[in-house]
C-alpha cells in the first residue's frame, strides 16, 4: 500500500511542470549562488577567530533535522527557505553593517536575496496551501529557535565585533548545510524528471 502512495505521489510530482519536473527546479546556479555566499561570508571577517574563543557559543543547530535524510521535499524546501531567510534578516540588522566589510555584506545580501526570491516560488509551488503550515512544523521550528538564540547572543554581547565574529563563523556552518540541503533537492527533482 506505501508503495502504491508513493507511486502515485510521484506521478503527481512529475506531473507538476514543464518536461516532467516540479516546475520548481534547483538549477545549479542556485547551488552556485549558495556557495558563493558561503565564500563571501569567509572573507568577511575582521578578526581572528581565536581572539573571540571566549565568546564561543553552542547555538545548538539542528543538524539532525536539517540533514538527515527524512525530510521530504516540501518540508526541506520550507526549511532551506526559513534558514535563507533567517540568515538574511539577520545580515539586514542595523548593526551588522557596522560589523563587515560593506562590499562583501552587500555581496552576501544579493545572493541571499537571489536564492529567496527563487525559493518563494518554489515553496507556494511544492507546498500549495500547506506552506503555512510546514512553517509551524518540527524542522521548520527548530530553524525558527536556532536563529532566535543567535539574535538573543548578539543582543547580550551588545553587538560585538566579537559576538558578529561569532555568529559570522556559525552561520557560515548553517548555510554550509543549506548548500547541502540545495544539492539533495536537486537530486530530488532530478529522480522524478528522468524518465
Amino acid at each position: 500500500m506505501a508503495l502504491v502512495l508513493s507511486l502515485l505521489m510521484a506521478l503527481v510530482l512529475v506531473s507538476y511542470g514543464p518536461g516532467g519536473s516540479l516546475g520548481c527546479d534547483l538549477s545549479k546556479n542556485h547551488v552556485l549562488v549558495g556557495r558563493k555566499n558561503l565564500r563571501f561570508l569567509g572573507q568577511m571577517g575582521k578578526l581572528s577567530p581565536r581572539f573571540c574563543l571566549q565568546e564561543r557559543k553552542d547555538f545548538a543547530f539542528p543538524q539532525e533535522m536539517v540533514e538527515g535524510g527524512q525530510l521530504q521535499e516540501a518540508q526541506a524546501i520550507s526549511v532551506l527557505h526559513e534558514m535563507l531567510q533567517q540568515s538574511f534578516n539577520l545580515f539586514h540588522t542595523e548593526r551588522s553593517s557596522d560589523a563587515w566589510n560593506t562590499t562583501l555584506l552587500e555581496k552576501l545580501r544579493t545572493g541571499l536575496h537571489q536564492q529567496l526570491d527563487h525559493l518563494d516560488s518554489c515553496l507556494v509551488q511544492v507546498t500549495g496551501e500547506k506552506g503555512s503550515a510546514l512553517g509551524r512544523m518540527g524542522p521548520t521550528v527548530a530553524v525558527k529557535r536556532y536563529f532566535q538564540g543567535i539574535r538573543v547572543y548578539l543582543q547580550e554581547k551588545g553587538y560585538s565585533n566579537c559576538a558578529w565574529e561569532i555568529v559570522r563563523m556559525e552561520i557560515r556552518r548553517s548555510l554550509s548545510s543549506s548548500v547541502s540541503l540545495q544539492e539533495r533537492l536537486r537530486m530530488m527533482d532530478g529522480d522524478l524528471s528522468s524518465p
